[in-house]
């Protein structure tokens, strides 16, 4: 099987979980105040603020064609309507990096991280964040936008539902807040009901302001120089009924996945970023089986969930699309090649059914800061040394290295 002529095989960062030392944004900040929900700080991260001439070089080397990585509001715009000219500067020049070594560069303008001074206007409730997002997409686009092969508005939109739908986070209860909620609010000078940062917003509040967010960011970038695809990224999981559990799976993919699919038929691609199945019993999320395999993020080893999201996505939004994160967190890295192939299967029965799939993005590139879980999990394909920041190239990353050289794996 070959995949087709211009088919994208990439990997992908995101800023805050690579860049290191992002001090201007909401999530820096949760990570430092009392009671904060996360393992650890992000700190230096991977350095890879310094360190992306050799980063992109190494991922060109190894065979891929494009690198999907996002540029930082709070660096571009630290203070409401200040716009930083030298971190502009330095996304332009990663920018023409990966055009040098040719590679495809696909640029989310949001992925998770807020500048605070947003999170204190309201937040990813407040009424004028769609207007002060496409105002800085406008700005970046003007300044980036012919080197941009492909963009992003917004990384997972969907991601505070489903992480609370599924249990993995409390939803914010502005009637009890919880220590770091006050710790926050606190440092921000707003009250805890105002506090509402983007791996939080699961309000109905939160997902309109989203949505338009993300319909005034498509028509700043299309209004800007280059000639690009745009559209968005979604965290869908292969929703699955157990026993007793088909009414609640339906209403869970009307609530996780619809609303925001029907509000894309109008974008150039659909990012499909899909980990693992959810089953649902007839009022709860079910666990993982006993004795199934499981990963680092303790949710089941199941890569046939990829083909089940795509064809998902395809049929509701009706659009291309394109698989911007695939991946496992895994010590063992047979096992992450076993992963891969058996998703990069899935994509390769969608093709043969005729679907619009262009591109294939595995998550990550590196070993990075995985938000909540800190440095714990470990998806790269290259192992990044925590002390020396010495990246070591692991069997998985040569492995589809190749086959993204060739375009294809001769024995599917």
């Amino acid at each position: 099987m070959k995949f087709p002529i211009g088919f994208l095989w990439g990997t992908a960062t995101a800023a805050h979980q690579v860049e290191g030392n992002n001090v201007y944004n909401d999530n820096w900040l949760l990570e430092h105040v009392l009671g904060t929900v996360y393992t650890e700080p992000s700190g230096d991260a991977c350095d890879h603020y310094h360190r992306y001439p050799e980063d992109i070089a190494l991922l060109a080397e190894l065979g891929f064609n494009m690198y999907r990585f996002s540029i930082e509001w709070s660096r571009i715009e630290p203070e409401e309507g200040e716009f930083s000219k030298a971190s502009l500067e330095h996304y332009r020049r990663m920018l023409a990096t990966c055009h040098e070594h040719g590679l495809t560069p696909m640029v989310s303008f949001h992925h998770f991280t807020s500048p605070r001074w947003l999170i204190a206007a309201g937040g990813w409730e407040g009424e004028d964040t769609p207007n002060r997002f496409s105002r800085y997409c406008e700005h970046a686009t003007r300044y980036l936008g012919d080197l941009i092969g492909a963009a992003c508005t917004l990384n997972e939109p969907n991601i505070a539902l489903l992480l609370t739908k599924s249990g993995v986070v409390p939803p914010l209860d502005p009637q009890r807040p919880a220590p770091w909620q006050l710790a926050a609010a606190d440092a921000l000078g707003i009250t805890p009901d105002q506090l509402v940062p983007f791996l939080f917003a699961a309000s109905d509040q939160a997902v309109e302001t989203i949505l338009t967010a993300h319909h005034q960011a498509v028509e700043a970038i299309k209004a800007g120089p280059g000639d690009f695809p745009v559209g968005l990224t979604l965290a869908l999981q292969d929703i699955q009924a157990g026993a007793g559990g088909e009414e609640l799976a339906v209403q869970m993919r009307r609530t996780i996945n619809d609303v925001y699919l029907e509000n894309l038929r109008d974008d150039d691609f659909v990012g499909v970023q899909t980990y693992s199945r959810m089953r649902f019993g007839p009022k709860a999320p079910l666990p993982p089986e006993e004795g199934v395999e499981l990963t680092q993020m303790h949710y089941e080893f199941w890569p046939e969930a990829l083909e089940a999201t795509i064809r998902y996505a395809a049929d509701v939004a009706g659009i291309p699309v394109i698989v911007t994160e695939n991946g496992l967190a895994t010590t063992d890295d047979t096992r992450r090649i076993e992963y891969i192939e058996r998703a990069l299967q899935g994509v390769v029965n969608c093709l043969r059914d005729g679907l619009d799939v262009r591109g294939y993005t595995y998550w990550s590139a590196f070993d990075n800061f995985e938000w909540m879980q800190g440095y714990r999990p470990t998806f790269g394909l290259i192992a990044v040394d925590r002390e020396t920041q010495a990246r070591t190239v692991k069997p998985s990353a040569r492995w589809l290295g190749a086959i993204a050289r060739a375009n294809g794996l001769d024995h599917i």
